[in-house]
Parts: structure tokens; sequence; C-alpha cells
């Protein structure tokens, strides 16, 4: 039997938020579809009172930032972004293009071929998420994007020096020191001084996500990426100590992210509800941590392997640590979830900031139909055919069939006159 101890906010209240980011997103992206770089430079005042001579940072701003930087910090950039560009060249590999003679003179194929330009957007007002940059500028290169942009928001009243350095180093053609909605606008929209980009990829707060959507269509987007969603899953092998750390881990994404104990344990669940109190006392981020916490955070008791199987699905999480005696089970049989993050050895900090796997996973259900950004998401798979004079005349005549049964008469005489010409 499933058993909710604890509950989160509840799906209206959830829903109430979420129609007044939508008003505000739109008001915004019409102003800035009328107004261009004036509106951009006026949103950018009013939301993180940065309004520099250009937005766009120069070479020797670029170089400037970096030599600011320990050297420690240059070589862990480089260490993820390793990481990163192995898996997505690993990834990509995976992906090869095919022509076959599917019948005789009938030749189909496919291409892939990468997007030509890409908006990627690095958050960085609350934390300044330098992972970000790795996760979409570099994927994006190695997919073989031609232009990539980058926007990051000011952070302590200028660009954050690490997430330059490392959109930088992962190729990017130009970096932006602009935040929030007004950035992911400018880049799917165009301005006097931004020109518009074909994609938009990147995690961001409620409102960039809101953004992405209402331009989903006018370019396309990588995912509809909301607050950062943690499951734990768990049974007695996990200890208190371990899950409430995974839990609150991810809660202090923001104030609105979800983080749930999936559990066949009852002990565990006292245990975890117990330190995690203790944690709070004493974590830096626990003003962030502990709202999420009480707001979002939800706690399911369930009998067996198979309930929480059940429920994971059900919940379709973005990140799924598993803490069980047999975490392969859930490899083998879970099919909704951004990423999973198998026994207490790994955890999700590992996927959003070095291993190499990409951080940016579906959120608020998408996990049902969609897995997180990788290579193939950059890349377009087209087809072709070529057909020789003997076939089309086959083929011919049976399209011209097909075509008089729906009515199609312009698209009959396509195939009739390929007959004709070649039968």
């Amino acid at each position: 039997m499933i058993k909710v101890i604890k509950k989160g906010i509840s799906q209206e209240a959830a829903a109430d938020m979420d129609s007044k980011v939508k008003v505000t997103v739109e008001t915004i992206l019409k102003d800035i579809g009328a107004r261009g770089d004036t509106a951009v430079r006026e949103l950018s005042e009013k939301f993180d009172s940065w309004s520099p001579q250009e937005f766009r940072l120069g070479d020797d701003e670029i170089e400037a930032a970096i030599s600011r930087l320990p050297q420690q910090t240059i070589d862990d950039i480089k260490f993820a972004q390793t990481q990163i560009r192995r898996f997505a060249e690993i990834q990509k590999a995976a992906l090869r293009d095919v022509e076959e003679e599917t019948m005789p003179g009938v030749f189909l194929g496919h291409k892939n071929i990468p997007v030509n330009s890409v908006g990627c957007y690095i958050p960085g007002g609350k934390y300044p998420m330098v992972a970000s940059a790795h996760m979409s500028v570099l994927t994006a290169k190695v997919a073989g994007v031609k232009r990539v942009i980058a926007c990051a928001p000011p952070h302590g009243g200028g660009p954050n020096d690490a997430i330059v350095a490392a959109m930088h180093f992962a190729g990017a053609d130009e970096i932006y020191c602009l935040g929030g909605v007004q950035a992911v606008g400018a880049m799917a929209l165009g301005t006097e001084s931004i020109n518009s980009v074909d994609m938009l990829v990147g995690p961001g707060n409620a409102f960039v996500a809101e953004a992405k959507r209402q331009l989903y269509g006018r370019v396309g987007i990588d995912l509809f990426a909301g607050p950062t969603e943690t499951l734990v899953i768990a049974d007695e092998t996990c200890d208190g100590e371990m899950a409430a750390t995974d839990l609150l881990g991810q809660a202090e994404h923001g104030t609105n992210s979800p983080a749930i104990l999936l559990t066949t344990s009852e002990k565990l669940v006292a245990d975890t509800q117990r330190e995690i109190e203790r944690q709070l006392e004493t974590l830096a981020t626990a003003d962030i941590a502990g709202q999420a916490w009480r707001d979002y955070g939800q706690i399911i008791l369930c009998d067996t392997d198979e309930e929480m199987l059940a429920e994971a699905d059900r919940i379709a999480s973005e990140h799924v640590q598993v803490m069980t005696h047999d975490p392969d089970y859930f490899l083998d049989n879970m099919t909704n979830y951004g990423a999973l993050f198998l026994g207490p050895e790994t955890n999700v900090a590992y996927g959003d900031k070095v291993i190499g796997t990409n951080h940016t996973l579906p959120t608020k259900l998408a996990a049902r139909y969609t897995g997180g950004l990788w290579v193939g998401k950059f890349i377009k798979t087209c087809t072709y055919q070529r057909v020789s004079p003997e076939a089309t005349a086959t083929v011919g005549e049976y399209c011209s069939r097909l075509c008089a049964l729906e009515g199609f008469a312009g698209h009959q005489a396509q195939a009739d006159l390929r007959v004709a010409r070649y039968k």
C-alpha cells in the first residue's frame, strides 16, 4: 500500500503561481519584440541594475575575466569540460547518416544536420551556474553548431569571471552579460545588436522557463525545464544522513524545487526527517532549501519495490537517486525519468557539475515523453530520396491510385506525369 507521509504544495496553488508568471513573461516578450534593444536595456536596468555600454563582452574583457581566476579554478573547469566533451562525442558517434536501396531503384536516406545557430542561457543570478556553460555551449559545439551565443546575468555587479571563462573555453562565439527573460527574448526575437538564433537551450528560473515555452515555435528549444526536481528512491540499505543530504542538496536550487523521498522503510522515514532538521541548522543555503522542503517536499512510503517503481514512473522526476539493495531493478524497469543516479557512491551533484552527463533535464512530467539535453537535440535528422527511371514508373502507379483514393488530384498528377515519362 502506498502512503503519503508528507504532502507538498497543492496543484491548484502551483497552477496559480504559473499563471501569474505567464502574464508577466508575455508582456515582456511583446515589449522586446516591439522596441528591441531599448526594451532589453530598460529591463536589464529594472531587474538586474545593469546597463553597460555594450552587453556583449569584447575579447579584452573575456581575457581579463580569465586572468582574474585562480589556476585551480581554470583547471577544474577544463576537467569538467573534458568529461562532458568526451561523453558528448560518444553520443554523437552513435548518430550516423544512412542510405539504403529499399527496393530496386529506390534509394532512401537521412542526413544528420546541426542547426545553424543556438542561444544558450546560463543562470547566474542566485548562483553562478558555471556548469550550465559546459552543458549547453560545449555540447552544441560538439554537435557542429556554427554559431553559439551565450547569455548570463550579472553576478555581484558585473559578469561572473568563472562563467565567462567556461563560456569561452566551451567555444561560445558571442558572450553577453544579460539575464532573465530579456536575454532569452533578445536571443530568440533578435534586436538591433543581437541577431536572432534558431534554437534556445539552457535551464533557468520560472520566468526563463515560461519565456522558452512562449517562444517555442518561433525558435526550437531543448525542453521545458522548470524548477529542479529530485526523487530519492531508498530502502533499509540507505541511512537518514545520505537521504537527507541528497534531498536538501537539490532543494537548495530554489524555494519551489520539489524533493521527494520514496521508500519502503519506516525507519528511514523517521531518520531522514530528523536528519533534515539537523542539517538545516547548519546548511549555508538553509533559507532556500528549508522553504523548498517545507512547501514542496514529500515523503511516500511503499510496501514493495514494485510499488516504488510505479510511483517513480508516475512522478517522472528530473533527477532520480536510487539507493536500494538492487539499483539495477530501477534501471531495467523505470521508463519516466530525466537521469538516474545508481547507488550511494554517486549523486545528482556529480551529474550537475562534472561527471559528463548533461544536467539540462525534463521537469514537470516532461520525462514521460523526452530525455534531457544531448548532442542529438542540436541535430536535425532530415530524409531524402533518389529514384531510378524504372522504379519511378512502378512507384508512380501505386502513388496515383492512392492519391485518387484520397481525392488529391494534384498529387495524382505528379505521379501520373512520372509514369507517362518513364514507363
